[in-house]
């Protein structure tokens, strides 16, 4: 290989919005995520409802709540 082009490989730390803390070793200092694989659905097995920019409520206006119209 050659000399002073690769980037250097130090230790990392991946921080999660859920509080996980992952030791690694990357070219990047510090990554943070939003999901890990303790916090993930398919990893789980628990279904998370994320909600972004209001679509279960508009879904919810639009067809409204099934069960109470009897359909």
């Amino acid at each position: 290989m050659k000399a002073k082009i690769h980037p250097k490989y130090e230790k990392t730390t991946i921080k999660c919005a859920c509080g996980n803390l992952i030791e690694t070793r990357s070219t990047v200092k510090d990554i943070s995520v939003e999901i890990c694989s303790n916090c993930h659905p398919f990893f789980t097995g628990k279904q998370k409802l994320i909600d972004t920019a209001g679509r279960v409520e508009r879904f919810r206006r639009k067809y409204g709540d099934r069960k109470e119209k009897g359909k």
